[in-house]
């Protein structure tokens, strides 16, 4: 079974899949948000992919207090939770956007290629994180 993250934002959603053992993250696939039908393409993904598990990025402030868009996620993934069924854990993404520029500019990705891609890496980012912190890594 595998695991799946989402780093939400206003316009995409970019996600990333762990391997089957849970050890590694991979970047699946930038969804284009389009009014109502979000969480059945994450579900249909889920069936797809055996996912038993749903991360959602949690964009807490830097000093680690919630403010409104980190409200709005707690909200997204409990509506998630209860659409797909699965179980839905909120992760701390401070910085992972950050993160995830840094690695592909070390990386000479374009620019134009980069804002395609940032945010499926950054789901990565957050993703790697939380399976290495759940296999003692």
């Amino acid at each position: 079974m595998r695991i799946m993250c989402l780093d939400v934002g206003q316009k995409r959603i970019g996600i990333a899949l762990s391997d089957s053992m849970g050890w590694t993250a991979q970047g699946h696939s930038v969804l284009q948000r389009t009014s109502g039908d979000d969480m059945a393409r994450i579900s249909a993904l889920c069936s797809e992919n055996e996912v038993e598990t749903i991360v959602v990025g949690f964009p807490l402030n830097m000093n680690g207090t919630e403010g409104p868009k980190a409200m709005e996620i707690k909200e997204y993934a409990r509506e998630l939770a209860e659409y797909t069924g699965l179980r839905v854990e909120l992760w701390d993404e401070r910085l992972t956007t950050v993160t995830a520029e840094k690695i592909l500019i070390q990386a000479d990705v374009s620019r134009r290629k980069r804002k395609q891609v940032i945010d499926k890496m950054a789901a990565t980012v957050i993703l790697q994180s939380y399976l290495d912190s759940h296999t003692g890594k």
